[in-house]
């Protein structure tokens, strides 16, 4: 009995633990399973939205596409003529969902095809380039980067700066600050380096334009453009408008023309009126620069256009020594204390041979002709440290004595005496200096 007994309770032991055991099992299971619905129930809310998604953009994809229009007048019942890109104009009705206030004359809608029905107001357009004339990234350039040219930085500030920074002085005194201002002087003289440094300093948008991008082929797109530069100027307003070689659409107009001077000459109109017509310029100010100022039209000079013209000549010696620091601050020079006249007297002093004798050329030296002879003074110290690097390969002289020299490459007299030739020889072939005389 006793053996039977403990054989029960054995067993049932055992049963209870196979129990336990099978209870944990699926407990644990059922935690796994509770967890994968979880995922495919999720799995089920991403798909359905997906779903949502595709539907939405199929039936987008299914509507019929709409016609573009120009709203041509507003009547007083509510309906409106408008003007279809196809030509025709229509008189339609407007969708209940479109304020009234939105839809004016001149404003881009979009129709049913249908019935005409004006379904949605559109933005204005802007021709890509017109867009693409805005600039995004300041240039690197500021006023401490110009030298020799305090006077026109100094006229240049009260009209492109001090009108959006001190307003009130303006208003105090009573005057309406310069709308126009013309950058004019032989080329090189620094005209596009202060309308880049006005960019940089200037918290206004910049519109930068060159003339010749005005210039189109078929009639009317060179005028279309002028518009649409100044509609986004005055979007964008407080804004400056920078037309750089105005003499491309600016020449005088002649009696004799041909139909490219003709289709110029309604680019040039244009730009008159817009610049001084019956509309209102409003926080818009006109920075133009040329380097042809006795060939643009008397109309474009006038005040109330231009209304200051700054006049940019040769540098002086004390402005060339300026700009010369300006360029070499950065170079490695063997006396850091040199100046442009000491150079300049160096090369009066070099052979006669050597020398490009022209009458006046060195005083009409232009701050872009400084900086090419900093630049060729910096190859020719990069050549002698060329040629010794072949003479070592050459062994002309031992890795030593390379070593040696090269820590003491530096930019010489003798380097900027030959540059400054190089340049003037430059010059003299050009025969385009007659022209600043």
């Amino acid at each position: 009995m006793a053996e039977k007994t403990t054989k029960k309770a054995r067993s049932y032991e055992e049963n209870n633990q196979y129990l336990i055991s099978y209870t944990r099992h699926l407990e644990r299971r059922i935690r796994t399973l509770e967890t994968e619905k979880q995922l495919i129930e999720a799995e089920k809310i991403r798909l359905e939205r997906e779903l949502r998604t595709i539907r939405t953009e199929l039936d987008r994809m299914k509507k019929t596409p709409l016609v573009t229009a120009d709203v041509v007048d507003v009547l007083e019942d509510n309906r409106v003529i408008v003007k279809s890109s196809t030509g025709p104009q229509f008189v339609v009705h407007a969708s209940g969902i479109i304020p009234k206030k939105k839809i004016a004359p001149g404003v881009r809608v979009a129709l049913n095809q249908r019935n005409f029905a004006i379904l949605e107001v559109l933005p204005s357009s802007k021709d890509p380039l017109v867009q693409a004339m805005e600039v995004d990234e300041a240039p690197v350039y500021d006023y401490s980067d110009i030298g020799g040219l305090k006077k026109q930085i100094n006229e240049i500030r009260e009209t492109t700066e001090y009108p959006f920074t001190h307003p009130e002085l303006y208003e105090r005194i009573g005057i309406d600050p310069p709308k126009g201002v013309l950058l004019c002087g032989p080329p090189g003289t620094g005209k596009t380096l202060l309308a880049k440094a006005v960019a940089h300093e200037t918290r206004a948008t910049f519109i930068r334009i060159i003339g010749s991008e005005l210039v189109q082929k078929f009639i009317g797109e060179g005028a279309r453009l002028v518009r649409e530069v100044f509609q986004l100027a005055k979007e964008k307003a407080p804004s400056i408008v920078f037309i750089d070689e105005l003499d491309a659409i600016g020449c005088k107009r002649l009696e004799v023309a041909t139909s490219g001077d003709r289709e110029v000459q309604r680019t040039l109109m244009q730009l008159l009126s817009t610049l001084d017509g019956f509309e209102s310029r409003g926080e818009v100010r006109i920075l133009a620069a040329t380097n042809r100022p006795d060939i643009l039209d008397e109309a474009l000079l006038r005040p109330g256009r231009f209304d200051r013209i700054i006049h940019f000549d040769f540098p002086d010696e004390h402005a060339q020594n300026e700009i010369f620091k300006i360029h070499s601050r950065s170079m490695n020079l063997e006396n850091p204390d040199l100046s442009f006249s000491e150079i300049v007297n160096e090369y009066k002093k070099s052979s006669g041979l050597r020398r490009v004798d022209i009458k006046g050329t060195i005083e009409k030296i232009s701050g872009a002709d400084i900086k090419a002879i900093c630049m060729e003074a910096g190859m020719f110290a990069i050549r002698r440290y060329l040629n010794l690097e072949n003479d070592m390969k050459d062994r002309k002289i031992t890795a030593k004595e390379y070593k040696a020299q090269i820590r003491k490459t530096v930019i010489k007299m003798e380097d900027f005496v030959n540059s400054i030739l190089k340049v003037l020889e430059r010059k003299q072939e050009r025969s385009s200096c007659a022209l600043y005389t």
